[in-house]
C-alpha cells in the first residue's frame, strides 16, 4: 500500500486496529489527534505517561499530530491533508462529525477521490444512529452477551473487545475494497462501519438458527456452541483443549481412547445426531478426559489426528515454540519507551512486504514535519490549532 495516505481520526480501538493494519501494509497513516491525546494513551502500564502499552501495539506505523478541530485553524490544517489524501477513517458520532463541518458532503468537495469511512457505533439511518457505544454496549446490544449466557447461566461479555476489532477488520476490508473500486471507477466514496450491524451479522450467523426458516424449526441459538459443557476439559492434572468434530474424528477417537463401545450408541452415529444430543456426547467426553493427564491426551490425541492442544495463558504464549519458530513476538527498542515486545503482523504475502516503519508516536511528534510537508513553516501556525 506504499503511496497510499491515511488521515485517521479514530481512537480507543476500533479506528486504531482498522489503520493499523493498513500502516502494516505500508500505507502512509497520520494520526490526528486532540491536544489531549487519544484515551487508550493513559491505559495499561506504561514508562511514561501517554504511551500506555495498549497504545503502543494499537498505533505502529503512525505518524502524530495534534489539531484542535473546533477551531477554524485546526480545521484548515486538516483539509490541507485532506487535499493529498486517499482515505479518511474516523470514529466521530454523526452529530459531531457535521459540527465539525466534516461529513462525506464537506470533504468531498475538497478531494473527489477521497474514500471516507465513518465507524460508528450504530448506522446513522437508524433511530440509535447518534447513541454513545463501546465494545461492551455492543456485546451487549448484538446478542453476544446472551449467547455466552447460554453457556454460564447469565449474560458474560467475552474477555476481548471482540466487537471493536471486529468491526476493525471489517472497517479495513470495506476500505481496500473502496480502493480498488475507485482504481476501476477514478472515483471516491463514503464507507459507513456501524459496529452494531457488524456484530449482529457476526453473532446470528449461526446463532439465527431455527429461525432461519419461516415458518421457524426451531429456536435460536447453534446448539453446540453455546451448550455449558462445550468448554476446556480437566484431565488429571490441569485442563486440554479437544474438537472432534467429523465422523472420521470419532471414529479414531473411539479407537485411541479405548472406547469402542460408544460405537454402538446411537447418540454418536453421526454429526446431525451429535449434535441434537450435544451435552450427553460433550459430558461423555468430559468423563474421558479425567482419566489421564494433559500431556498423555496430546499425545495419545495427536497420534489419531484428532484436534487438540493445551490451554494455554497469554505468559505461555510468550514463549510458545510455534510463535517463537516464526518470529511472532518480537524485541525491538522503542525511541522513549526502551525495549518493548512488538507483535508481528499476523498474514504472510509471497511478494508484498509488511514491515515495521516507525513505532508508536509520542503525542504531536511529528507537528513540525507534516506541517513542512504541507508548506506551513512551523510558527505559522496559530496556537489554538495545535
Amino acid at each position: 500500500m506504499k503511496g497510499i495516505r491515511v488521515i485517521d481520526l479514530t481512537s480507543v480501538v476500533m479506528g486504531p486496529y482498522c489503520t493499523l493494519m493498513l500502516g502494516d501494509m505500508g500505507a502512509d497513516v497520520i494520526k490526528v489527534e486532540s491536544p489531549a491525546g487519544d484515551t487508550t494513551r493513559y491505559l495499561g502500564p506504561s514508562k511514561n505517561e501517554g504511551m500506555g502499552s495498549l497504545f503502543l501495539h494499537l498505533n505502529r506505523n503512525k505518524r502524530s499530530i495534534t489539531l484542535d478541530l473546533k477551531s477554524e485553524e485546526g480545521r484548515d490544517i486538516l483539509y490541507s491533508l485532506i487535499e493529498e489524501a486517499d482515505v479518511l477513517v474516523h470514529t466521530l458520532r454523526p452529530k459531531s462529525i457535521d459540527r465539525l463541518g466534516l461529513s462525506y458532503q464537506a470533504l468531498k468537495q475538497v478531494n473527489s477521490r477521497l474514500i471516507y469511512c465513518g465507524m460508528y457505533g450504530f448506522s446513522k439511518d437508524g433511530p440509535y444512529g447518534d447513541k454513545p457505544a463501546y465494545d461492551d454496549i455492543i456485546q451487549g446490544a448484538s446478542g453476544m452477551a446472551a449467547a455466552q449466557g447460554e453457556m454460564t447461566g447469565t449474560p458474560q461479555y467475552l474477555a476481548t473487545v471482540l466487537g471493536d476489532k471486529t468491526a476493525g477488520l471489517v472497517g479495513l476490508s470495506s476500505i481496500l475494497a473502496a480502493l480498488f473500486s475507485r482504481e476501476k471507477s477514478g472515483e471516491g466514496q463514503e464507507i459507513e462501519v456501524p459496529m452494531f450491524e457488524t456484530m449482529v451479522s457476526y453473532t446470528m450467523i449461526e446463532h439465527m438458527y431455527g429461525e432461519t426458516f419461516s415458518p421457524p424449526i426451531g429456536r435460536t441459538y447453534y446448539s453446540r456452541v453455546t451448550s455449558s459443557y462445550r468448554k476446556p476439559y480437566k484431565t488429571k492434572n490441569g485442563y486440554i483443549g479437544v474438537m472432534i468434530y467429523n465422523d472420521k474424528q470419532w471414529e479414531s477417537f473411539f479407537k485411541v481412547s479405548g472406547r469402542n463401545d460408544l460405537k454402538l450408541d446411537k447418540r454418536f452415529s453421526n454429526i446431525s445426531v451429535r449434535s441434537k444430543n450435544i451435552d450427553f456426547v460433550y459430558q461423555t467426553v468430559e468423563e474421558i478426559m479425567l482419566t489421564k493427564t494433559t500431556e498423555e491426551w496430546i499425545e495419545i490425541l495427536e497420534k489419531g489426528d484428532i484436534p487438540c492442544t493445551r490451554i494455554n495463558t497469554p505468559e505461555d504464549l510468550l514463549n510458545d515454540p510455534h510463535l517463537s519458530q516464526v518470529g511472532f513476538f518480537e524485541k525491538v527498542r522503542h525511541p522513549t519507551e526502551g525495549e518493548i515486545r512488538s507483535i508481528k503482523f499476523p498474514v504472510n504475502f509471497g511478494k508484498t512486504t509488511t514491515e515495521v516503519k516507525c513505532f508508536a508516536p509520542n503525542l504531536g511528534e511529528h507537528n513540525e514535519e507534516i506541517l513542512k510537508e504541507l508548506g506551513i513553516k512551523v510558527g505559522e501556525e496559530k496556537n489554538a490549532s495545535l
